[in-house]
């Protein structure tokens, strides 16, 4: 063993060690691991940073740009919103909420998938008196076999296919995956389906009570135009929120309360919402509703610059006393009042009409401008934004999906590459106003840790190589001169893949794993191909804990989960999920 191999091995045994503690963050753990390997000389500079320039690095910045395009429009919340419909019972829940999370995860990043059904299975929960504990683990499972299907499904899929391209194999199109991705997610749906409700917890989430939150009375209107006209309560999706409850309609001078199901909207007509503040950030991404009072689009503010902020009035406030139409408060501060809570307790009547008090909690449609321009003024004792409040443009949302589509469809045709065509339709999507220059370039900002993470551990991945680590852990594993199946072969760098999921991140699992599959196939002479697509699949098996998948962890508290939880279903998810990706591989990739 050399100075080289005892280095590089030393430093990825030391970093998955404190990966796996969590105790670090991912980017600075592989960054600090990248600076050992280039100052011991294991690795160049140049070497070093090449990840940084991989197509698959720069493809995946760019879907974050297609997913933030998707948000701001409101597509994804138009899909979602076809595709779930309303379920009557807590399978068809399961059926309903598989299908489309698992497609959508195909195309989009599959944390921004989750991040959007959550408040909607909650609601299932709601209505059908089922715990969410019985549908939002599923819905974490069902992104991730989604994005198996795709070579964009997934980054760990465009991180593998560029390192492919690296070391000058083909690498795959766009649907070559869907072969054993979709097998695997109709069976691992299926085991959900039915066996879950045996498997799966029933357990209270860490979600606040409607009566123990602050509550606000939101009126908003059906607009000329508004798709919502004509159709009943059901069919609009009203009686489906997450959040709060639609209490009564009024029709010109006629109050319906309680609002029958059947209801037939009209233009014209004033609905009365009770939630608390995420309930008005709800309400904004249904196309067709617009606020009643406020008049924010007086404010002059494209979309993308609007958001929703809570403040609480302070004893200094200089419009104490005075009604919200008598103090001007949106010219004076270029923000419109939605509702009043005052006490805890909201407010009836015309917003316009109310006289405002010292400690009366406002929440506001403004600019993103408005919080540092008031956090310390003497105007209010609190300012809080409500994270994620843009209102979506539902009028470019038919573009953005067709943008995408075409995307899609270039790729199918073999027109393109999967960059080329991502390059295009991200292209597309800022030169059409579906997604705004600073909205993409704030969305691959957020997602920078990610994308450092992915660039650092393809020089891990390098050092490997180079050092000769990876041909010693080939040697000890598959000894030279011992007769080894290549499925069993095959089975071994699945199953290790999938371990180092579990416990560091699904990226730098397919990175390490690659030299090892590389110099595996070329000691037993057979196609590397099969191994490259048992890293892909096995990287993106984490069904065992919270820690490897992003979406695992978010669930976990709306859930209420333990542990425990992860272990009981995902023991005997990865079991299948291992039979039917290890079993078909070969037939479709043949050694």
């Amino acid at each position: 063993m050399t100075p080289d191999i005892i280095i590089t091995l030393g430093t990825i045994l030391v970093a998955l060690g404190l990966l796996a503690s969590n105790r670090f963050p991912a980017d600075a753990t592989l960054m600090a691991a990248l600076a050992v390997l280039v100052l011991t000389k294991v690795i160049s500079p140049t070497d070093a940073l090449l990840g940084f320039a991989n197509t698959g690095l720069m493809t995946i910045a760019l879907l974050y740009v297609l997913a933030a395009a998707l948000r701001d429009t409101g597509a994804i919340y138009w899909l979602a919103h076809r595709l779930l419909g309303h379920p009557k019972t807590q399978r068809g829940s399961l059926i309903r909420l598989l299908i489309p999370s698992s497609l959508l995860s195909a195309f989009l990043n599959n944390t921004t998938v989750v991040a959007m059904m959550i408040p909607a299975v909650q609601e299932w929960a709601q209505r059908l008196k089922v715990p969410a504990s019985r549908l939002l683990l599923p819905l974490s499972y069902a992104a991730i076999l989604g994005g198996t299907t795709t070579l964009i499904g997934t980054s760990t899929n465009l991180v593998v296919d560029g390192l492919m391209h690296k070391e000058g194999m083909a690498g795959f199109r766009l649907f070559d995956l869907a072969w054993v991705g979709v097998p695997l997610l109709i069976v691992c749906s299926a085991f959900l389906i039915f066996f879950g409700r045996w498997l799966l917890p029933d357990r209270e989430g860490l979600v606040e009570q409607m009566e123990q939150a602050r509550e606000y009375r939101v009126e908003m209107l059906i607009p000329e135009g508004s798709p919502l006209a004509g159709r009943t309560i059901t069919a609009a999706g009203l009686r489906s929120l997450a959040h709060g409850f639609l209490t009564e309609v009024l029709r010109q001078d006629h109050l319906y309360s309680p609002v029958s199901p059947d209801f037939q909207l009209q233009h014209g007509d004033r609905l009365i919402f009770v939630g608390p503040p995420a309930f008005a950030r709800e309400l904004q991404r249904i196309n067709g509703l617009q606020a009643a009072y406020g008049d924010a689009e007086k404010l002059g503010l494209r979309h993308e610059q609007r958001c929703l902020v809570e403040v609480v009035l302070a004893p200094d406030f200089p419009h104490v006393g005075k009604t919200v139409k008598q103090s001007a408060f949106r010219t004076h501060y270029q923000a419109a009042i939605l509702c009043i809570s005052r006490n805890g307790v909201r407010l009836e009547g015309n917003v316009g009409d109310e006289q405002m008090k010292s400690g009366d909690t406002l929440l506001l449609e403004t600019s993103d401008q408005f919080v540092e321009q008031y956090r310390y003024r003497r105007d209010f004792l609190l300012v809080s934004p409500l994270k994620d409040s843009a209102p979506p443009d539902f009028r470019k949302a038919p573009l953005a999906v067709g943008i995408l589509a075409g995307m899609v469809l270039l790729n199918v045709l073999d027109l393109m590459s999967v960059l080329e065509s991502v390059f295009l339709a991200g292209g597309a999507m800022l030169l059409t106003g579906c997604v705004s220059v600073n909205r993409a370039r704030q969305m691959v900002s957020i997602n920078l840790p990610v994308l450092t993470v992915i660039g650092a551990s393809f020089a891990l991945g390098a050092a490997m190589q180079q050092s000769g680590a990876a041909q010693y852990i080939v040697d000890a594993l598959f000894p030279k001169g011992t007769a080894m199946s290549p499925w069993l072969v095959l089975l071994i760098i699945y199953v290790l893949t999938a371990l180092f999921t579990e416990v560091i991140t699904n990226n730098a699992a397919a990175v390490l794993m690659f030299p090892i599959a590389l110099g595996a196939a070329a000691q037993l002479d057979v196609s590397p191909l099969p191994f490259m697509m048992a890293i892909m699949f096995g990287a993106s098996a984490s069904f065992m804990t919270p820690l490897g998948y992003q979406t695992n962890l978010m669930v976990m508290g709306p859930g209420g989960y333990r542990f425990s939880d992860y272990l009981r279903v995902g023991v005997p998810m990865s079991l299948v999920a291992g039979a039917v990706t290890v079993g078909l591989i070969p037939l479709v990739w043949a050694f």
